[in-house]
């Protein structure tokens, strides 16, 4: 008599795991960005640093976001975190991340950079030579394991503390799915959020560059524009 092995059933993909406890660390957390982030992330209860080269600056910017956030160095914050978003501005991705290979290693680097440059025509976007400014980020960061996601977030919306909700999917690519699994989940504590996954890290490039369309959005119809991923 044979008998047929019952396969175990399929991950159910909203099953994420429960990141209340990481220390997730912003590098850029004095920018608008930034600090838009670890507001969000701060208010619904995760305990967050930002990081800035200039630590006095960061931990003004720290008290003014309140919700227990603290303010360091760049270093220190990517020492003391589990999780670091980098929110920098593009120009200085490259050597921001080198200077801090080594606080890095072994953390979950978040990559929100979105290469743009900016004309009389508008925005468009740039494509580093690595692919994308996350697979720049991955090639810098070897003993780092590096995601990308929180691209095509509002800065304002972020930072307007009258808001309680944000309306927006977030996509999320990684290499590993428990990586992607972590910040789909971070991303899902901020009210009004879902993290989606889209894709590994080689499909970054047209995800940072959708923020050039957006930015042409948001100046037509003078709005502050998110993205929605419909039938999941």
């Amino acid at each position: 008599m044979t008998t047929t092995e019952s396969k175990p059933a399929p991950k159910d993909p909203w099953d994420l795991p429960d990141v209340s406890g990481l220390v997730v660390g912003v590098l850029g957390g004095t920018g608008d960005q930034g600090r838009g982030l670890a507001y969000r992330l701060a208010k619904a209860g995760q305990k967050v640093i930002i990081g800035s080269r200039a630590a006095d600056r960061a931990q003004g910017v720290a008290e003014e976001i309140g919700h227990g956030v603290e303010g360091a160095d760049n270093a220190e914050t990517a020492r003391r975190s589990d999780v670091v978003i980098v929110a920098v501005p593009w120009d200085g991705h490259a050597k921001t991340l080198e200077s801090l290979r080594e606080e890095l290693r072994g953390k979950l680097v978040v990559d929100c950079v979105n290469p743009l440059g900016f004309d009389k025509k508008g925005a468009y976007a740039l494509k580093p030579e690595e692919g994308s400014a996350a697979e720049q980020a991955a090639a810098l960061l070897p003993d780092s394991r590096v995601a990308a996601a929180f691209h095509h977030l509002s800065a304002v919306l972020l930072k307007d503390t009258s808001i309680e909700e944000i309306d927006t999917d977030v996509m999320v690519l990684g290499e590993e799915r428990a990586d992607v699994e972590i910040v789909q989940a971070l991303a899902g504590r901020i009210a009004g959020m879902r993290g989606v996954f889209a894709g590994r890290l080689r499909n970054a490039h047209q995800v940072e560059s959708l923020v050039a369309n957006l930015i042409s959005v948001n100046r037509r119809y003078k709005a502050h524009a998110g993205l929605r991923v419909t039938d999941i």
